[in-house]
């Protein structure tokens, strides 16, 4: 039977990954509303924004991978639905266009709130967005996916949060964001360490399938341990809110996950993995709330 065309949307979605999207903008109110200066239209209006982009880059993952090859009948991950058949590659561009579309018709009422700032960041979020798997130079297919997800679900979306509200930015709220994007790029991690041999096969250079098992297994370990640190840094640097170090406990929560990365190659488990990831994230930006709010 075949799934509902709401379940196939819902897929194509990925609502496992949605937490990198929504993670920045949890830490980013609460850092708001700590300095009295939230505002609460303006993160109601950057949480949706914020997904919308976050589906669109994955509505876009899904097409162009798709068109450039790379994902097969062999792959170990969830479905695309795009490759499955489920969704028509001209649908599957216009449901691009869509959630594009409705992050700049958001972004209208943002750009109203902070100005020509906000202009920059949603611009360039819908352009790398698209350029993560699109274009003559796709940034997942040369390695550099990495750092497209560090800095645009971590720092900007954390510090594009609080500006919106706060209308200025303190180098704490950076710091802040390192930690969703450590995350987040964990949680690539995981993608990219489950489809390595699928990767290589369709010519898509991740560091994992560059650089081999090991070096994504270590290079999971490495932003788990340093989105946990975050909190020690913001309490030396700023000398208060030391209730925000609960959110180092993550690293706790955090252990059976760490195992599986380390031990597990077959698709089930990392699948898993992923989503356990995507709700460390998740656990991780309510701690630093709460502690930050205390």
């Amino acid at each position: 039977m075949s799934p509902s065309r709401l379940k196939v949307w819902i897929l194509a979605s990925r609502p496992k990954t949605l937490w990198a999207a929504i993670a920045p903008v949890i830490i980013g109110t609460a850092m708001a509303t700590a300095d009295d200066a939230s505002h609460w239209p303006s993160a109601f209006a950057a949480l949706f924004g914020a997904v919308m982009i976050q589906i669109g880059t994955n509505f876009a993952n899904d097409y162009f991978d798709y068109k450039k090859g790379t994902d097969t009948s062999d792959r170990i991950g969830p479905t695309r639905v795009t490759q499955a058949g489920l969704v028509k590659p001209e649908t599957m561009r216009r449901a691009i266009v869509i959630a594009f579309g409705l992050a700049l018709l958001i972004g209208v009422y943002l750009v109203w709130r902070g100005g020509w700032p906000i202009v920059v960041v949603g611009l360039l979020s819908i352009l790398f967005g698209t350029l993560y798997t699109a274009g003559p130079l796709p940034l997942g297919y040369y390695g550099l996916g990495d750092i497209f997800v560090f800095v645009f679900f971590g720092m900007v979306a954390v510090c594009g949060t609080y500006f919106v509200q706060a209308l200025a930015i303190y180098p704490e709220t950076i710091i802040a964001g390192a930690a969703p994007g450590f995350w987040s790029v964990a949680i690539l991690t995981v993608n990219n360490l489950r489809d390595i041999d699928n990767d290589r096969k369709g010519g898509k250079r991740t560091l994992a399938a560059r650089f081999g098992r090991t070096f994504a297994r270590a290079e999971y370990v490495t932003c788990v341990l340093a989105a946990c640190t975050i909190p020690a840094v913001l309490v030396a640097v700023t000398g208060e809110h030391p209730a925000v170090l609960c959110a180092s406990a993550t690293l706790l929560a955090a252990i059976p996950t760490l195992k599986a990365v380390l031990r597990r190659t077959d698709g089930p488990s990392l699948n898993t993995a992923l989503a356990e990831t995507g709700k460390l994230l998740l656990l991780y930006s309510v701690l630093f709330s709460i502690g930050w709010l205390v």
